[in-house]
């Protein structure tokens, strides 16, 4: 789908007509350079390569520089591609925050917040603590069985248990286009998306 690259700014609160506050997040959606057209004839499909966000000359290889400058601008810092543009871009075209209109629905992507190893009361949601008395010690936080002795012998795959937590691409879909403000390059949506702010993110049609 057609879409732009863009930049967590916040989260923010609007009200609607009837006065009702609706929770929203503050994106910085592109300028995104078109940094690649691909071809049916040369690629075997058609995409718009875009480049977001400009990064230092010295972080960037010369085999990168010369694939920025074919398209007439410096080296950025993400790079993504994206299909069904119902326009026709070429190198070196930018696609502004314009290419989305209020009221429309958009799928949000973006690498969540990464919350390091938690237990299974955290990551899981288990209810954590059960019978206080009768002896129990220290257990109040344990996942308890994670499987039978003689058989099958083993722990099945998938068993829900502590570990590594956040950190994975989350897409939100269906977010309403509240506002947008073509002259700051901002895309205000209803509800919250991954990430921290300044994390990027993908914004999709």
């Amino acid at each position: 789908m057609s879409g732009l690259i863009g930049r967590k700014i916040g989260m923010t609160s609007l009200f609607d007509e009837n006065g009702k506050n609706i929770p929203c997040t503050v994106i910085e959606a592109g300028p995104c350079v078109v940094t690649q057209v691909r071809t049916e004839e040369v690629d075997g499909y058609t995409a718009l390569q875009l480049g977001f966000d400009d990064k230092k000359a010295k972080s960037s290889n010369k085999a990168l520089d010369g694939h920025f400058k074919k398209a007439g601008t410096t080296a950025k810092r993400k790079v993504i591609e994206f299909q069904g543009f119902d326009e026709e871009y070429n190198l070196g075209d930018q696609i502004t925050v314009n290419l989305f209109t209020e009221g429309e629905f958009v799928d949000v992507s973006a690498t969540s917040k990464g919350k390091g190893f938690q237990g299974v009361v955290k990551r899981h949601g288990f209810a954590g603590v059960g019978q206080a008395t009768h002896g129990q010690h220290n257990r109040l936080r344990a996942p308890g069985s994670i499987g039978a002795a003689s058989y099958p012998a083993r722990v099945f795959k998938g068993m829900r248990m502590a570990g590594r937590m956040g950190g994975n691409k989350v897409t939100v879909q269906n977010l309403r286009v509240l506002k947008v403000v073509p002259e700051k390059n901002l895309l205000v949506v209803k509800g919250a998306i991954p990430g921290h702010k300044n994390t990027y993110v993908i914004v999709q049609k």
